[in-house]
């Protein structure tokens, strides 16, 4: 503002010359449309003035004398505007809005003006290369919302702002993927960035398809916003990208002028602050108050569209099918319907007619826990009794209890406790249609709004319950598992996603599948006691197009079943443990590393140096030695090693003590560098000796915001942190993205059972590999320490496993050194 001082004053002195030179032959005199008002920046005691600024310098003569201006906190309430010529609030018209003292980005089919993209060359990526690699990542306009690079290019979208006074930033966001980092932070005029948090400055994680809302305050003065984003480590899947729209500033003070509607969207009433988007197979233009009508005979326009698009001939893509609920008649049949809302035509030129509605047949039994009464409704077992999904509820015998937990594998109706919906990318949801629809034998994927919806289904379980005899001695017991079997058949690029949240603090993506992928089960496991949902979402292409192509890629899911389930139903009965008292036939729990003897239905606690078997207890095989140079904890819940190990050759016995090294070792891998330039490490976290008290911690410190505090007032631990014997983290350093702290993130479990120690090469199925170290000259032998980590993975169907050589070298420390081959 200081320039357009300075222009005024120059101004004026030309004009003064122009008075002194050309007389009464000088310049017309001005007119309001000669000129327009602007306000001097305001001086130290708070005033200004307003000073009246030509169009065209020198074209006219007599612009307006400056006069007082407004206070410099003065402000217009939403939906006016600051009328310069007579500094009043004035009503916007109709056709248009404002914020009062805020400004709103709602329209993204180019970038705003203001706002700019910057990609951050990284400065380990060597020789300028990462500066060219990432001149083509950047934030892309998209029309209703503004889209983040897929790379690991740390891209910045930028947008300087000067309150007047203390406001605020507002926008709405989707950020699915924790393969990409999404930051928003401010810096003020001097360039040194506001206090935020991490919390704060590191966005959370949103559902597939769902859109979230975040708020930060601004101090007056300069305030340049940041949304930065660039992915952690590319991989072979492809990274799904941040969205940004309804970007909202507070705290401008005032604005001189109304923002005209959008098209799609209008205002019919003066001093409106936002403008309402139009009505289904409704329009409008830009700046308008008013939607027109379409000619619903031919044409039809979605909500908020800015004209109306011609009808097409219904085609098969229109259509789609689904199974009618059990009529009286214990019968169902396949009808067909038109996707909703309608916008094709029947009986034209090349119309598809709505197909004939399929034969009535069977309806599918009950699932195991419900049983039906000779009625078209499945009904769950009451409490205490059991079900195959026949006629008959059961109760379990004297001895046993039954087993909670949900196993669906008919469907006709959609379960209870199951909940199915339609997120579009650009809108919020998918207009009245269901994501997924039974079918019988199988539920499967829906028609969708358009291609690239996310069709979600998800099951909700407040909490696992354990068989009464079965003890939870470790933050490790296996609480409860999901297994299902599913398939996608897919003519592009479709993705499957297999999602967990626990305690409602954030999603995490846990398994996704692209493309075809033939029939199959997948297992996860839940290690805590809390209340979780389990969601699968399924797009049939990330790319927006507006005609639908792919309506027929479709996923299916056969079965689902989740064990223990609190609220479950029972399937089948368990044995259990008996009172001690006479006659006794209550199931009581039993102490931690006991089993339950047959015989005598009874506990008994599993010999020295032995380990339960997760999930049973039945018997006395279920207490499993531990491997050799281990044993077993108080609770037999699992094996470690005590740091001291034994070993004989003949008639010489060697004794290790690796105690020094202590309890938990770190180590990292690398640099490693991605094809941008990235620079990485894989850092290994190491339980050798010690029980659960000692074991690895591995957390994300981005992605995996805790939320709330722990017992007793300790900071809560994150909900998707990894504790075991080893894990691993992908940390990049602070200097690789300009950060100001390293980023720990994709943290993996590699071990959770050690299975023992041995001078041996190999044991219990895992192979060391000692030809990937170098040989040692001394006649002191190598020790293996042996790891599993028994929960499977999409490349590990039996789980990973893991080795740790140590070789005893005198010249080192005590403490030792970790390094990898």
């Amino acid at each position: 503002m200081q320039s357009t001082v300075w222009f005024v004053a120059h101004c004026a002195l030309i004009f003064c010359q122009l008075r002194h030179t050309k007389g009464k032959n000088g310049p017309r005199p001005c007119s309001e449309a000669d000129y327009y008002y602007e306000y001097t920046e305001c001086d130290s005691t708070g005033s200004r003035w307003r000073a009246a600024i030509p169009h065209s310098p020198g074209a006219c003569d007599g612009l307006p004398e400056p006069v007082k201006g407004t206070e410099c906190t003065f402000s217009c309430r939403a939906g006016q505007f600051l009328e310069m010529s007579a500094q009043e609030c004035t009503p916007c018209a109709a056709g248009s809005y404002s914020l009062g003292s805020g400004v709103r980005f709602d329209q993204w089919d180019a970038t705003p003006p203001g706002f700019s993209s910057l990609a951050a060359t990284s400065p380990d990526g060597g020789g300028g290369g990462g500066a060219q690699l990432c001149n083509s990542s950047a934030w892309v306009p998209q029309g209703s919302y503004m889209e983040s690079n897929r790379d690991e290019c740390a891209v910045s979208l930028i947008y300087a702002v000067h309150l007047k006074k203390q406001g605020s930033v507002t926008f709405d966001y989707q950020y699915p993927d924790n393969n990409l980092l999404f930051e928003f932070f401010i810096q003020n005029d001097q360039c040194q960035e506001t206090d935020q948090t991490g919390v704060k400055k590191w966005l959370k994680l949103t559902n597939h398809g769902e859109w979230a809302t975040h708020s930060v305050s601004l101090k007056s003065g300069s305030n340049v916003l940041y949304w930065r984003t660039g992915a952690v480590v590319m991989g072979s899947k492809v990274v799904k990208p941040v969205l940004l729209k309804n970007v909202q500033i507070e705290g401008v003070a005032y604005t001189s002028e109304c923002f005209p509607c959008t098209p799609g969207t209008s205002s019919p009433e003066p001093g409106s602050d936002a403008c309402l988007p139009c009505l289904r197979d409704t329009y409008s233009g830009h700046g308008a108050s008013s939607c027109t009508l379409c000619n619903t005979t031919t044409h039809y326009a979605p909500e908020g569209s800015g004209e109306c698009n011609q009808r097409p001939p219904c085609s098969m893509k229109d259509h789609f099918q689904i199974h009618t609920a059990c009529d009286s008649e214990g019968k169902t049949q396949i009808i067909y319907k038109w996707i909703e809302p309608k916008i094709c035509l029947e009986g034209v030129s090349g119309a598809v007619p709505l197909p004939p509605s399929g034969e009535h047949k069977p309806c599918p039994p009950c699932n195991p826990g419900f049983y039906n009464d000779n009625t078209a409704v499945c009904s769950p077992c009451q409490p205490g009794t059991y079900s195959d999904g026949t006629k008959v509820c059961k109760r379990c015998p004297a001895g046993t209890e039954p087993v909670l937990g949900y196993e669906y594998k008919w469907w006709n109706v959609l379960p209870a406790n199951m909940k199915t919906s339609c997120f579009n990318v650009g809108n919020a949801k998918c207009d009245s249609m269901n994501g997924w629809e039974v079918a019988g034998d199988h539920i499967q994927t829906g028609a969708g709004g358009s291609d690239n919806d996310y069709l979600i289904l998800n099951i909700h379980i407040p909490g696992f319950k354990l068989p009464t005899s079965l003890p939870s001695s470790r933050s490790g017991t296996e609480f409860g598992r999901v297994v299902f079997e599913f398939e996608t058949e897919c003519s592009s690029d479709c993705e499957l996603y297999f999602m967990t949240d626990v305690n409602r603090k954030s999603t995490t993506v846990v398994e996704s599948w692209a493309g075809n992928k033939t029939r199959q089960f997948y297992t996860h496991i839940m290690t805590k006691n809390a209340s979780v949902s389990y969601t699968w979402a399924f797009q049939r292409t990330n790319q927006a197009w507006d005609v639908r192509h792919k309506v027929h890629d479709v996923a299916r899911i056969f079965s689902v079943a989740v064990s223990n389930a609190l609220d479950g139903q029972s399937s089948e009965c368990r044995a259990c443990a008996l009172s001690s008292r006479p006659s006794g036939s209550l199931c009581v729990p039993c102490p931690p590393g006991h089993y339950i003897d047959p015989r005598s239905s009874k506990c008994t606690e599993c010999p020295p140096n032995t380990h339960l078997v997760p999930r049973t207890t039945m018997g006395a095989d279920t207490c499993r030695p531990c491997g050799p140079g281990s044993r077993s904890s108080k609770e037999h819940s699992l094996c470690f090693s005590d740091c001291r190990f034994s070993h004989t050759d003949g008639n010489v016995t060697l004794s290790f003590d690796f105690g020094p090294m202590g309890s938990v070792g770190t180590l990292m891998n690398g640099p490693s560098f991605t094809s941008k330039g990235t620079k990485y490490f894989h850092q290994f976290n190491i339980s050798l000796c010690g029980g659960e008290e000692r074991m690895a911690l591995c957390s994300d410190n981005v992605t995996d915001l805790p939320t709330g505090e722990g017992q007793g007032g300790e900071k809560a631990e994150a909900a998707n942190a990894v504790k075991t014997f080893i894990c691993q983290s992908t940390i990049i350093p602070a200097s690789g993205r300009g950060l100001h702290t390293a980023l720990s993130s994709q943290s993996i479990n590699l071990a959770n059972a050690f299975l023992g120690v041995t001078v041996a090469n190999a044991l219990d199925g895992i192979q060391a590999r000692p030809e990937l170290f170098s040989q040692s000259a001394r006649k002191v032998p190598d020790v293996n320490f042996f790891y599993r980590s028994l929960e499977p993975t999409a490349s590990c169907e039996s789980g990973r496993s893991a080795v740790v050589t140590l070789r005893c070298r005198p010249e080192m420390s005590a403490q030792g050194q970790l390094a990898v081959p």
